[in-house]
């Protein structure tokens, strides 16, 4: 069964279960998961895991994200982005500088509370937000807190005779909603908006130039495309690591809870064998004092000796 991480670069007019199941069929293999939804108008990097490297997927939905985006004055949209009905239109004949811009963009550094758009995939009551809103039914939303570490303007450039466009690239949290930012960023000028264009630039430690396009796939030999997979090891690089001796192996090999001091950690770890080989991730235990119990057994099915963990 092919195991890793494949960076894509999602293209327009896909949704990100359309690219599971066009991967499926490459590889040959059900064993498939994203990382994170994009919205089918939205392109750029879209990691995939595939065989073991879905166990990883759940982390790698935490990723930090960067985008390039443009965010169009003048009228909003019942979705946020220029997919959607206009919501509200008001011309615009102001000129901004730059450092106006700048000032703007700026403003939105940092812990932001944000409301996700009726039209997105969050969930209010066990119910997805845009199947409220195609039944045109009203639900209160619930704030998140997201964090923009970085927001830079890249151009802008009046448009038409009634619309501006400002493009920014920005790096910020999981849960992050561009949409809704274009929006914020209309308000802060005083005018109604919407998000134009996005692209995903970055995903965790993945970038557009790591990333393969369906094209270049289907034109591969299927041992290549094996070898264009990332080890699933690299998502969890950020994290301490472990490496064990054979009787400690043996133990994570069955799922044991273990004392801290076996492992020599208090928070959670990486563990490896001493031939490399990664082998679980364990955690502190949520009810017993200095003991650590599996999070996440990653050895290979074939394994037969594996007694799952608690984590599974």
């Amino acid at each position: 069964m092919p195991t890793g991480i494949l960076p894509l670069i999602k293209p327009a007019g896909m949704t990100s279960h359309d690219c599971v199941y066009k991967i499926r069929r490459l590889y040959q293999t059900k064993k498939v998961g994203h990382t994170g939804t994009l919205d089918p108008s939205v392109t750029g990097v879209l990691p995939i895991c595939l065989g073991r490297a879905t166990k990883v997927a759940e982390y790698m939905s935490d990723f930090g994200k960067t985008y390039e985006a443009e965010v169009t004055l003048g009228f909003s949209t019942i979705t946020e982005d220029a997919d959607g009905e206009t919501l509200e239109s008001k011309a615009v004949h102001e000129q901004w500088t730059d450092s106006e811009i700048r000032m703007v963009l700026q403003s939105f550094l940092g812990e932001q509370v944000q409301i996700p758009p009726m039209y997105s995939a969050v969930k209010v009551n066990g119910k997805k937000l845009y199947e409220y809103a195609r039944a045109n039914q009203t639900v209160k939303r619930p704030e998140r807190k997201i964090m923009i570490h970085e927001i830079h303007m890249l151009s802008h450039s009046k448009k038409t005779e009634d619309t501006y466009s400002i493009r920014f690239s920005v790096r910020c949290s999981k849960g992050t909603y561009i949409r809704t930012l274009a929006v914020s960023i209309g308000e802060a000028l005083g005018y109604p908006s919407h998000m134009s264009n996005l692209i995903r630039t970055a995903s965790g430690p993945y970038t557009l130039s790591d990333c393969i396009t369906f094209e270049e796939l289907s034109q591969m030999e299927v041992d290549d495309r094996l070898q264009v997979l990332k080890p699933f090891s690299e998502v969890l690089a950020e994290w301490p690591a472990i490496i064990v001796d054979a009787s400690v192996e043996a133990q994570v090999r069955h799922g044991a809870v273990l004392p801290n001091h076996v492992l020599g950690a208090d928070q959670r770890v990486v563990v490896y064998s001493s031939q490399k080989e990664l082998l679980a991730i364990y955690k502190p235990h949520p009810t017993k004092t200095a003991v650590m119990k599996p999070e996440k057994m990653l050895l290979p099915p074939e394994d037969k000796s594996i007694i799952r963990g608690e984590g599974e």
